[in-house]
């Protein structure tokens, strides 16, 4: 697969170039296979994206998944993705790399 521009991070370069089979193969580099609620995480932060031209936060998407598996899932991002919410969640979601950020 051809992959779009990425960063010396392996982030996106172009966000809008961002396609599930992009966000597979960023997850297989990952280690990681994504089901349901990984689909669900990245659906709402793209979709909050093409809103607010920004990643979300962290906190966004943590209760963007409570509301639907509820008030105990508040750690399931990190369940989903062990190694931090910047270094997997954001990349395979298609977003830059947050600046600033920790990789937490």
């Amino acid at each position: 697969m051809q992959l779009p521009e990425t960063d010396v991070e392996g982030y996106l370069v172009d966000p809008n170039l961002w396609n599930e089979d992009i966000a597979r193969e960023f997850a297989q580099q990952e280690n990681i296979q994504l089901n349901e609620d990984h689909w669900d995480a990245i659906s709402f932060m793209r979709q909050y994206y093409a809103e607010h031209q920004i990643a979300p936060d962290v906190r966004h998407v943590t209760k963007h998944l409570a509301e639907r598996l509820g008030p105990d899932s508040r750690n399931k991002i990190f369940e989903l993705f062990p190694y931090g919410y910047v270094k997997q969640a954001c990349r395979i979601a298609g977003m830059k790399r947050p600046r600033g950020w920790s990789t937490g």
